[in-house]
């Protein structure tokens, strides 16, 4: 099928009083703000960023070594940027899935899928250890074909998969909309164990606890303006003091990086998300879903959606959008037009919920990079590490991620570290006005080869040849 380019008056409807606020953090069960970094200071180890790649590597830096003092520094508040604004899917996947990996890391795609079930059954057992209350559900996931040429795409990943002994089944028109009802589906690939759903603030909030626990000094309210050599020493300079490291952990995701040489290599992109109103028993039932598993489409520019805790839907993606020179701002967080299309494709995909209501919306920058994977680096003479990159499969993998820049980061020869996926980078982007223009034309052409089967141009087939990857 086409989802439609324009909203209907049924859609804009159903945005009516809509909430430009992530659902995650709209509680009143959110921590209050920590107190901000109040002069200067010294520490083994600093971590810039508290997302989920920081407070995983505080933790874990705390955890092998009780007697290192850490400091996390947060600019805004822990869970405020990408970690409590994505969908809470967590996948085992450290490669964007699969097909991606294969088509990157082929000969080490059984070390890196078994690493990734290793690292989503230690996120599960950490949760569970610590108490942490996050609605923490192993659930799968089903990508399901809404267009004839991604069935067969959906039938070559499963058997791919399956030949990398993953869990995966492959199910036709009867056999998904069986399990979901949408007069949409065509087929399935439903992946059983390899993605869990969480509340991602949740689990954000608990994770900051655990550090705290520990030992960690977390200082919200401290944006970071540079990190400096001296020596022996890293200065990690803020307005509200400076910090004098032995090592350092950037954990900035898509925030402008703090050393020159990431800027080249990602590229944030706003992703869009609403969430209905609880649904009553009559409209589950109308569209069954009674596994609650996380879904997905398959075009190139393609939704998630899952069940949240309270009953909810949550629905996103689709449109990525870009701004010249790479900027991230506020203001890019709400975008009527974004809001519209999610409206308008979540009623073409269930028409049965037609007169639902979206509560909440809101938008968050994700580091897209050509690879859609994490990557790592070391500068400074080694003092500061480094890992960005996740393009939005960050809730999972960034506990590895973290654990690998701390093994740069104290020299450790590891599993890890020997990785060609570690030890590689992907390809840069070009500077502005180019990399702007490039990504335009991609986007339309993404859009293009969905509404043609499938087909990809020129411009396509090129960033194919050459490794580079975008889409939604």
């Amino acid at each position: 099928m086409q989802f439609a380019s324009h909203p209907s008056p049924t859609a804009l409807e159903a945005l009516a009083g809509l909430r430009v606020s992530p659902f995650w953090l709209d509680t009143p069960d959110r921590p209050r703000p920590r107190p901000p970094l109040a002069g200067d200071g010294s520490a083994d180890l600093v971590v810039v960023g508290g997302g989920f790649t920081g407070l995983w590597s505080a933790l874990l830096a705390k955890q092998q070594d009780p007697a290192r003092e850490v400091v996390l520094l947060e600019g805004a508040r822990i869970a405020e940027g990408a970690t409590g604004r994505n969908g809470g899917f967590m996948s085992a996947s450290l490669t964007h899935g699969v097909v991606n990996g294969a088509s990157r890391f082929r000969d080490e795609m059984p070390e890196l899928l078994r690493m990734g079930r290793e690292n989503l059954d230690a996120i599960d057992k950490t949760i569970h250890d610590l108490g942490i209350d996050c609605s923490f559900v192993r659930t799968g996931e089903i990508d399901v074909a809404v267009a004839a040429h991604q069935v067969r795409e959906l039938q070559d990943a499963v058997e791919l998969a399956c030949s990398l002994g993953e869990e995966w089944e492959f199910l036709d028109e009867e056999a998904v909309r069986a399990r979901i009802h949408s007069p949409t589906y065509l087929a399935a690939a439903w992946e059983r164990s390899g993605v869990a759903l969480v509340d991602p603030a949740r689990l954000a909030w608990g994770l900051a606890a655990a550090c705290e626990s520990i030992g960690v000094r977390i200082h919200e309210g401290t944006p970071v303006e540079d990190i400096r050599d001296s020596g022996s020493v890293v200065e990690v300079v803020t307005r509200r003091g400076v910090v004098r490291a032995t090592r350092v952990a950037l954990a900035t995701s898509a925030f402008p990086p703090l050393l020159a040489r990431i800027k080249h290599y990602i590229v944030p992109v706003y992703d869009y998300v609403l969430v209905t109103e609880p649904l009553t028993a009559a409209q589950w039932r109308a569209i069954g879903w009674e596994g609650r598993e996380g879904m997905s489409d398959s075009g190139n520019r393609f939704h998630y959606y899952r069940v949240t805790p309270d009953g909810r839907i949550l629905w996103g993606g689709y449109d990525a959008v870009h701004h010249f020179g790479s900027r991230v701002s506020r203001r890019f967080e709400s975008e009527e037009s974004c809001f519209g299309h999610l409206a308008e494709h979540f009623l073409q995909t269930f028409p049965d919920l037609a007169g639902i209501r979206f509560t909440h919306g809101w938008g968050g920058a994700i580091d897209t990079c050509s690879r859609f994977t994490a990557f790592w680096g070391t500068a400074m003479q080694g003092k500061v590490g480094y890992v960005v990159g996740f393009t939005g499969l960050g809730v999972g993998a960034s506990r590895f991620g973290a654990l690998t820049m701390l093994d740069l980061l104290d020299g450790r020869d590891t599993e890890r570290t020997r990785l060609d996926m570690v030890r590689s980078r992907p390809l840069p982007f070009p500077p502005e006005p180019i990399r702007s223009a490039g990504i335009a034309i991609t986007t339309r052409s993404l859009a293009r080869a969905d509404a043609q089967g499938g087909r990809r141009n020129l411009w396509l087939r090129l960033l194919d040849r050459a490794g580079l990857g975008f889409d939604s």
